[in-house]
């Protein structure tokens, strides 16, 4: 499945400061489709090159990480059960800045 991963605020730091990723990713063994709890996981494996405990805790993002998926707020979806689409695009923004 093809799908865009954005990372903002500070996230992209994680991912050699690269902001948009275009990706395929597949279901995890034994699942039909793609969840947002399949796609942290391969997330954090495949594109996060340090320091992953900044952007997970867990099996879910970080207090503070903001995830749009199709510019629609994932806790209106559904969140780690949200299921993906072809070429849907997921954004994941840090709301947490330091000063």
């Amino acid at each position: 499945m093809q799908l865009t991963l954005e990372f903002g605020g500070g996230l992209e730091l994680l991912c050699d400061s690269v902001k948009v990723h275009n990706v395929i990713v597949d279901p995890p063994t034994g699942e039909e489709k793609l969840t947002m709890k399949g796609l942290l996981s391969w997330v954090k494996t495949n594109v996060i090159k340090e320091r992953a405990e900044m952007f997970m805790k867990g099996d879910t993002v970080r207090p503070g990480v903001l995830v749009l998926v199709n510019d629609c707020d994932w806790e209106l979806s559904g969140q780690l059960g949200t299921t993906l689409e072809e070429k849907d695009v997921v954004v994941f923004i840090s709301t947490l800045h330091g000063g």
